[in-house]
């Protein structure tokens, strides 16, 4: 059994003023992966931050081969996405 693991670090446009603002930039970006994708999805990091967020995404499956997979759809999924600007992801597995 193998667990993938992605950090994706984001910027939020500069018209996000709150945290209420990030949240709901946030959610919809969340949401679209576990719909999409069957992968368990969260803000994880910057928190308190109202232009940052860190959003963590797992997958696991029997097979390596298919966790990278789900796991570079899922990146570019948030590169995509025009209202957030991606600093960096990392993916890790155990």
């Amino acid at each position: 059994m193998f667990v993938g693991i992605l950090d994706v670090d984001l910027l939020l446009p500069s018209d996000v003023r709150s945290l209420k603002d990030k949240r709901s930039h946030v959610r919809g970006l969340v949401a679209e992966l576990r719909r999409r994708f069957d992968v368990a999805a969260s803000e994880a990091g910057h928190l308190d931050l109202h232009r940052r967020t860190l959003v963590g995404v797992a997958v696991v499956s029997p097979d390596l081969a298919h966790c990278q997979q789900v796991l570079e759809v899922c990146e570019r999924l948030v590169a995509q996405r025009p209202e957030f600007e991606m600093i960096g992801a990392r993916q890790r597995f155990v």
